[in-house]
């Protein structure tokens, strides 16, 4: 009888080193790769931080091995291109170091260098299937024919990237064979592959020591349970399963079974614990925080309370079940923590300032939490004071190509949660440093130019609000609220409007996604309007229909009066120009 499933609890690096003559496949299914620097940052810093006690665990991995030499993906292939691409940059970084560290005859390098050299021996047999015998002729031809990832999926538009990526040597010869995006001169210009490698790369710039820890942690410490199975479908229903209601204890789960433990009143526990519950999930529902949020919120109030400024954090569980640390030992103080907390959120989620504010990166809910609880009878002037510096540097992060855990955003953060907690210190002193680092890092010319190609849309929300203020205008939105292209950008007149514009297809989408082109309607409003000619969607005298006329927002409102019958390539500049303008005076 032939296997049929088989489940194995894996290190990582041993998940990852297939069977002579064996790839990975992703199946023609599958979704393109999609993890951002925001997720690599977040594994990221789970290595960085592991305390070394228990194996670090990435959940499970599902495999189909119903054609032989193949490992096809059902379940995993967003982390195993990750894992890959993060082992690539760390064998780079060990060769720069290598390279160095070799010239030094002392006994503790020599130590340290012999170290080095096994990681590095370690990821070449992961990658390319190197021994340390292989002669230096093999080693290369292994290096350029090993294609550890068969793409197949038909939703990925650059399969042989990751391929591409592990066949060079230096950074920056794969930095020159990688695809580039036309008409794009920053980070975007970059696949998301080669983005998340260069993430990792820049991440583990790093002294030896440092990285040698990383290595042995991610090689020797990072788990996965992979499931083998022979059977495809078997496989696809293991992944549905897995994927509905088969979770493991969460950190919430292990955090309030020891708070339990150490109560005094566990009846009085369960009813707070129960109540906080219930806060919790109502909050969650109306997306604003979620308890693991509250808790890791907590997390960093009570590291302010104790002045501790060190961006290296331990993990939310090792913090709160830390022997030294007596928060699980006192549940009644830190239940009432949570509640202050939830309450705050209660009390203030509804304001627009800071429903804007949470429209940006996840982490600028910690910052405002820890502002609400040091500041809980704040008055509007100020929490607005407050949540426009947040913004100001989460605005600016959201264009530069640096992420969150650099010293630019996430130390000088920290640095000021500490003066959040000084009653010395006002808030127009902390006003004022998040002015002046932003001064000090930032060149406004730059950022204006990022700005101009800017094409997501939180910064839309942005613009809105700032229009509003600069008008005099009430500013608010809710979660039904949509971005409109006022150039549509799709629809069955696409080709029309194109043609008209005298555009190419690159030329049409780099347009219409412009910050100048986008801006807030009301669901009902945008649903009204459809695809529409801009002259219908202006127009102010059919009452019957919805149009922009019909809107509470400011700039849709102000169109209804524009100069114009028509909205060209020249409006979308100029209005690019005006949000452009408008965003930087705020910035800068």
């Amino acid at each position: 009888m032939s296997k049929n499933i088989e489940p194995k609890l894996k290190l990582i690096s041993e998940y990852l080193k297939l069977e002579k003559g064996c790839n990975f496949v992703i199946p023609e299914y599958q979704r393109g790769y999609s993890w951002e620097n925001d997720r690599c940052d977040k594994l990221f810093n789970d290595i960085e931080c592991f305390n070394g006690e228990d194996p670090y665990f990435f959940w499970t991995i599902i495999v189909d091995c119903s054609v032989p030499k193949k490992q096809s993906l059902i379940d995993g292939q967003q982390r195993t291109t990750t894992f890959l691409l993060l082992l690539k940059a760390l064998l780079i970084r060990l060769n720069e170091i290598i390279m160095k560290v070799k010239g030094n005859t002392n006994d503790d390098t020599k130590s340290l260098l012999k170290w080095l050299e096994k990681r590095k021996d370690d990821i070449l047999k992961i990658l390319y299937d190197i021994d340390v015998e292989d002669s230096d002729e093999v080693k290369n031809d292994k290096i350029q024919n090993r294609n550890i990832i068969e793409n197949k999926s038909i939703n990925e538009l650059y399969k042989d990237e990751l391929n591409k990526i592990l066949k060079y040597d230096k950074f920056e010869d794969i930095e020159g064979k990688t695809f580039k995006i036309p008409r794009k001169k920053y980070d975007n210009k970059y696949t998301q592959q080669f983005r998340n490698f260069k993430f990792f790369y820049d991440k583990l710039n790093k002294d030896s020591t440092w990285i040698n820890t990383f290595a042995k942690t991610f090689l020797e410490n990072c788990q996965a349970i992979e499931i083998r199975s022979w059977d495809v479908e078997q496989a696809i229903v293991m992944f549905n399963t897995l994927n509905s209601d088969a979770l493991p204890l969460s950190d919430t789960d292990i955090i309030s079974a020891k708070l339990y433990q150490n109560s005094n009143d566990k009846d009085k526990f369960n009813e707070e614990w129960e109540k906080i519950n219930k806060l919790s999930n109502e909050l969650d529902n109306k997306k604003i925080t979620e308890l693991i949020s509250i808790l890791n919120q907590y997390m960093y109030i009570d590291r302010a309370s104790k002045k501790i400024t060190d961006v290296t954090l331990q993990g939310l569980r090792k913090y709160y079940l830390d022997k030294e640390n007596d928060l699980i030992t006192k549940p009644d103080e830190l239940y009432k923590a949570i509640q202050i907390i939830i309450e705050n959120w209660n009390n203030n989620a509804n304001k627009p300032i800071v429903k804007l504010a949470l429209k940006f990166n996840e982490n600028i809910r910690i910052f405002l939490s820890w502002f609400l609880f040091w500041h809980i009878n704040v008055s509007d002037t100020d929490l607005t004071k407050v949540c426009e510096s947040l913004i100001k540097l989460f605005a600016i992060m959201e264009l530069v190509d640096t992420w969150y855990s650099s010293n630019n955003f996430k130390q000088f953060l920290f640095n000021e949660n500490v003066k959040f907690v000084n009653d010395k210190i006002t808030i127009d002193e902390i006003v004022d440093d998040f002015s002046t680092h932003i001064g000090n890092n930032w060149d406004s010319d730059d950022i204006k130019e990022r700005i101009e190609e800017y094409d997501k849309n939180i910064l839309v929300f942005l613009n809105e609000y700032l229009y509003a203020k600069e008008k005099g205008l009430e500013f608010s939105f809710n979660d039904n609220t949509n971005v409109e292209h006022i150039m549509p950008a799709s629809g069955k007149n696409i080709s029309t409007i194109r043609n008209d514009a005298k555009l190419s297809m690159e030329d049409f989408w780099d347009l219409v996604n412009k910050i100048g082109n986008k801006i807030l309607l009301e669901e009902n409003v945008n649903k009204s309007i459809g695809n529409k000619w801009f002259k219908t969607k202006k127009q102010s005298s059919v009452n019957e229909k919805t149009w922009y006329k019909d809107s509470n927002f400011g700039i849709a409102k102000s169109l209804v009066n524009y100069k114009r019958d028509s909205w060209e390539k020249e409006d979308i500049e100029k209005a690019t120009e005006k949000a452009t303008d408008r965003i930087i005076k705020f910035l800068f």
